[in-house]
């Protein structure tokens, strides 16, 4: 398959990556001194599944110049995601197809506003990677994982061609029978455990075993449960216990992605995520506190890394 992955960051390095590892035909969207890294020294992969080197590897800042592919990953940031699927047009022929693979879950209906639904799929990933170094994708953790469907729930021939492409690249893969329940039990896991920890400041392990941020973590979960069953979301009955057990699972110091952006100063996933919980909420009349009060809390902080306010 010729893919696009568009965003080569710690989620699209590491896919695209093993993609290309496999003999895939693996075009990467990077940009800056970690596209120059790329261009000259290729894409390296440090992982605890194993280290590799894709060099040399076909890396570019102009959509333009790809020409016309089969299937782009898409694995910028949420709030890059209107941006980046006008961007991506000049790469989107008659049969590509688009899966979104980043954290939220509006990321189909923005694809599909500037290129039309018939060229989106729904998607997700499980992975913690990050750019340790301009060229270098670091994995550190999680059983690299992706899903992805056409969001009417029907097989189709191009999802399962890519299916098979992540079978011969050696990672986890899966057509769920609904992608869009399975994103929002992504979403259930992400918004809380981000919002919560960006807002307390602390790590998974801490945000857990206290009793009052613990409170908060549970709650935050219930809410995205009730937005997505008041959207007409079929989750499981159990999903809100299936989510804490998993949260309790995880490394003690782990941090979500949204949370280190904010506490590095960096433009985050605040309103796709907490933001999008409290918008979707006021929708449908379902209060959603806590995610009120994390959006609000956080919102300063947000606003002066996006070089909106001063202080």
């Amino acid at each position: 398959m010729r893919v696009a992955v568009f965003g080569t960051g710690g989620v699209g390095g590491y896919f695209g990556g093993r993609l290309a590892q496999a003999g895939e035909d693996v075009i990467f969207i990077a940009r800056g001194a970690h596209l120059q890294a790329i261009r000259s020294e290729g894409l390296r992969v440090e992982s605890i599944k194993g280290d590799f080197l894709i060099k040399p590897a076909f890396a570019t800042d102009d959509p333009r110049r790809v020409g016309e592919v089969d299937a782009i990953l898409v694995a910028v940031k949420a709030w890059q995601v209107p941006e980046a699927a006008v961007t991506m047009q000049p790469m989107v022929g008659e049969s590509t197809f688009v899966v979104p693979l980043g954290n939220g879950v509006d990321a189909p209906v923005q694809l599909s506003s500037a290129l039309g639904a018939s060229h989106v799929l729904g998607g997700l990933c499980r992975i913690s990677a990050l750019i340790a170094a301009p060229g270098t994708i670091r994995h550190v953790g999680m059983e690299p994982f992706v899903a992805f469907g056409e969001m009417d729930g029907h097989r189709s021939q191009r999802a399962d061609q890519l299916r098979q492409a992540f079978l011969r690249a050696n990672v986890s893969v899966e057509i769920p029978e609904d992608i869009q329940v399975a994103m929002w039990e992504k979403f259930v896991f992400i918004a809380a455990i981000s919002g919560v920890g960006a807002v307390t400041r602390s790590p998974i392990g801490i945000v857990r075993s206290l009793p009052e941020t613990r409170q908060m973590l549970e709650e935050a979960v219930g809410e995205v449960v009730a937005v997505a069953r008041g959207r007409r979301v079929r989750l499981p009955e159990d999903i809100a216990t299936k989510t804490m057990t998993f949260i309790d699972g995880l490394p003690a110091g782990a941090t979500a992605s949204m949370q280190r952006d904010i506490l590095e100063g960096k433009p985050s996933e605040l309103g796709s995520q907490n933001g999008a919980m409290m918008r979707m909420g006021l929708e449908m009349g379902i209060p959603t506190p806590t995610h009120a009060f994390i959006y609000h809390s956080l919102l300063p902080q947000e606003l002066r890394a996006r070089g909106e306010v001063t202080f």
